[in-house]
């Protein structure tokens, strides 16, 4: 049964190394190389969502090959624009990482 409640996040939403149709949702300008879990977790808490579960070793469906991780977020806005200030959220990260 659909989940209206809550939002899924993967990982590969967020990776700058693979092309919209591998999986990123984000413009290349709001994603980053290679993204963690750790890395998406934190950017969700900054951007004001709940995380309600994450989950690592799981296979995103278009790259079933390749391990990825996601989390899952209280619904607050529509996810385009979730996943906007999300993206915003990691690069701020990395930049400050650098």
């Amino acid at each position: 049964m659909k989940d209206y409640e809550h939002q899924i996040l993967w990982l590969d939403y967020f990776n700058k190394n693979l092309s919209r149709s591998k999986g990123r949702r984000v413009s290349k300008s709001k994603a980053v190389f290679d993204p963690s879990i750790d890395e998406l977790v934190e950017a969700a808490k900054l951007a004001g969502y709940e995380i309600v579960e994450s989950n690592n070793n799981v296979h995103y469906p278009r790259r079933a090959y390749t391990k990825s991780s996601y989390i899952v977020i209280k619904k607050k806005d529509n996810k385009s624009n979730v996943l906007k200030r999300i993206g915003d959220m990691l690069v701020q990260i990395r930049s400050r990482k650098k």
